[in-house]
């Protein structure tokens, strides 16, 4: 990863204040990587910030898949995902989905103020850092 990060920003409903808040908090280092969030989140997270985002659909409109989608294609570095823990969401196969591509490209994940502190404050926010890919080719090359 180089110094400049690519993040995705994700929130539910009952988490996007908090997520807003936070970002403000963290402005100044946030606003040195690329931005890229789900549908409402992304707007709001523009307004807050006046800085660039890259928005994709909103997160029951497919929006959690192309994170995803860009997390498989090396596209997305960290992803700081404020998911309510409370709330039963009619896509949550889709953020299980997420929660595990981002596990099997091993990505830095946080979803939570807390880890998100210690994500943020880290040294390697600002630094280059080798992320450890997994060795998928004896599953790619298994004999059907």
């Amino acid at each position: 990863m180089n110094p400049s990060k690519r993040i995705a920003l994700i929130a539910h409903d009952n988490k996007k204040e908090e997520l807003i808040q936070w970002l403000i908090k963290h402005k100044e280092i946030i606003s040195q990587h690329q931005l890229f969030a789900t549908g409402t989140t992304g707007t709001l997270i523009e307004k807050a910030l006046a800085t660039p985002v890259r928005k994709l659909q909103s997160g029951p409109l497919g929006g959690d898949q192309q994170i995803g989608a860009l997390i498989v294609e090396g596209e997305i570095d960290i992803l700081f995902f404020f998911w309510d823990p409370m709330e039963a969401l009619p896509h949550d196969p889709d953020i299980k989905a997420l929660l595990r591509i981002s596990a099997v490209w091993n990505i830095g994940i946080a979803c939570d103020q807390t880890s998100a502190d210690f994500m943020i404050t880290s040294p390697y926010m600002s630094s280059s850092y080798t992320r450890v890919l997994p060795d998928y080719e004896a599953y790619k090359n298994r004999k059907l």
